[in-house]
């Protein structure tokens, strides 16, 4: 069993409070998850309007599979968002 995490810095400057930012957040996670059946949350930041930190795993059975995914999500990720992703984190376990 490979699990496989990854966690995602993005940077939202045309957002302007923790409502707007967490309409941002749910829409996103939501389209992720049923798109990918990934776990995905925000998990650091919620109280910081402009940063949005997103994290997210998938369980497979193979190494390059975990990384396909992992690079879909963020692909994803930055084709549906009109943030800058400024940093990516990820690991295979």
């Amino acid at each position: 069993m490979v699990v496989g995490i990854a966690k995602i810095r993005i940077y939202a400057p045309w957002v302007h409070s923790i409502k707007e930012k967490r309409m941002v957040v749910k829409s996103l996670c939501a389209k992720v998850k049923n798109k990918y059946n990934v776990s995905i949350a925000e998990i650091e930041d919620q109280n910081i309007h402009q940063s949005i930190i997103l994290g997210f795993a998938c369980v497979t059975n193979d190494n390059s599979h975990a990384d396909q995914i992992i690079d879909t999500v963020i692909g994803f990720i930055e084709s549906n968002t009109e943030g800058e992703i400024i940093h990516i984190e990820r690991e295979l376990s």
